[in-house]
């Protein structure tokens, strides 16, 4: 059993049965259900947008080349700057040499899944950065030494008396105080950040190809000052993210929101369209947009898998997901976690270590019900499992087990033929580890229903 399948079983079990921790989440989801419920009522047909957004976003990965050469076309003419990053290590080395060409000592950064993914707050630290996250949530984890729990509410697992303790320890704040103060004190502290930054670094909910315009949404106003105040913006997102037009964004911004918070629109909804020109007083004197392959584009030459590509990182697969709420976000090792993390991690990450992710679902569809883009998540699970077992990632004695469990549902007589007592004892003596130890091993009755059947309906 290789070491991260060993990793992701005992986080599982820890977090499954930990009482509190499911209480907590539990909490959290619930109360965002409550939102959700309420921000389709601006919808006279959800169903429909959801149609019409998925098709956009199935348009734009069949000619993905098209609308990236056209956004770089057009963000150049402005002045911004396109980097493309085929891996993890370019981009981390792209974006360290702007920082130490530029001299730059303290980084801001908005909430941004894709600098999870490249490790950018150890690189800086590594390289005698200082780094600070501005998303209220992000913040939280960044002091705490942890990374995102989910992947629009970073601090999900946590408590305001797990926050409060925290900022008690950290920064000296009253051990009872409130959510207030501990948000005033942030806001406080951030803001001589944002004034003493020199590079602020966001991610971009979308790329606006006809344009060449980056699309920021958000409810802190942080990621407004992460552009605004630092000389220098750097942009960091998946080549997935891209759309058509502007046009579209009156259909996408409001779904993100409605999935992501049940707001009808979140509270800033920002445009970027490059570095400021001569006749703008504020904003950075350099915009960079740094664009992610990091095996994307091998994820595109799968027929069915590369329909994932189309996730606007909404979170509500997360938040629907019976799995997810048992097991929580760290027990994926992965900065992507939940079904659509399930999904893409294996690929990202590697099918041979990271295939157990899509076996770890019940295949129930509620992420495919929720999801905006209509991306059919359980069934690309199976189509990720079929690539796990058709490479041979799957170990030898699962497979021995699953090829006798074939030969028995292909004859019936060998299940009926033994006595239920010899089908004890064999499930006893086989399935008690696999079954394990917190659950009761169900027993064969002395009759099948077969025989019952035919002893009612002679």
């Amino acid at each position: 059993m290789n070491t991260v399948f060993q990793k992701f079983l005992e986080d599982s079990e820890q977090r499954s049965f930990d009482s509190e921790h499911r209480k907590r989440l539990n909490y959290n989801i619930g109360r965002y259900d409550i939102q959700v419920s309420k921000g389709k009522d601006q919808y006279q047909n959800l169903e429909l947008a959801k149609r019409r957004a998925a098709n956009i976003k199935h348009k734009t990965l069949n000619n993905l080349d098209k609308y990236l050469a056209e956004f770089e076309n057009n963000f150049s003419k402005r002045g911004g700057k396109v980097i493309w990053a085929p891996s993890e290590k370019e981009a981390q080395r792209e974006i360290l040499h702007i920082i130490k060409k530029s001299k730059a000592q303290v980084i801001v950064k908005q909430k941004t899944m894709v600098s999870e993914e490249l490790e950018l707050n150890e690189l800086f630290e590594k390289n005698k950065r200082e780094v600070f996250e501005t998303d209220l949530g992000e913040f939280i984890v960044q002091i705490a030494g942890e990374k995102p729990y989910h992947i629009l509410t970073p601090a999900m697992h946590k408590s305001k008396e797990d926050v409060a303790k925290l900022f008690h320890e950290k920064f000296n704040l009253p051990p009872d105080c409130s959510p207030e103060q501990i948000t005033r004190f942030v806001r406080d502290k951030l803001r001589s950040e944002f004034i003493r930054a020199d590079v602020g670094i966001t991610g971009g909910n979308f790329l606006v190809a006809d344009v060449g315009a980056v699309a920021l949404t958000e409810n802190e106003g942080n990621g407004l000052l992460t552009m605004a105040f630092p000389k220098i913006h750097i942009v960091i997102v998946g080549i997935e993210k891209l759309i058509p037009s502007l046009e579209d964004l009156d259909l996408f911004f409001p779904l993100l929101a409605q999935h992501g918070t049940g707001q009808h629109l979140t509270a800033y909804n920002n445009m970027v369209f490059g570095p400021k020109t001569e006749f703008e007083p504020d904003g950075p004197d350099e915009m960079f947009v740094v664009l992610l392959d990091n095996r994307r584009t091998e994820l595109l030459g799968f027929k069915e898998q590369r329909r994932a590509l189309s996730c606007i990182r909404c979170g509500a697969c997360l938040n629907g997901c019976p799995i997810y709420k048992s097991i929580g976000g760290y027990s994926y090792r992965a900065t992507y976690s939940g079904p659509i993390g399930s999904v893409i991690s294996p690929h990202y990450l590697g099918m041979r270590d990271y295939n157990h992710l899509s076996f770890a679902s019940t295949l129930c569809g509620k992420c495919t019900e929720v999801c905006p883009v209509k991306i059919p998540l359980h069934e690309l699970l199976l189509y990720n499992r079929h690539e796990a077992v058709s490479k041979k990632y799957i170990s030898y004695k699962w497979r021995i087990i699953v090829q006798g469990w074939k030969t028995l549902m292909l004859h019936r007589w060998m299940i009926d033929k033994p006595k239920s007592k010899l089908k004890n004892r064999m499930i006893s003596r086989f399935g008690r580890k696999m079954w394990g130890t917190r659950r009761t091993l169900p027993k064969i009755a002395p009759k099948s229903f077969k025989e019952r059947w035919k002893e009612i309906h002679p």
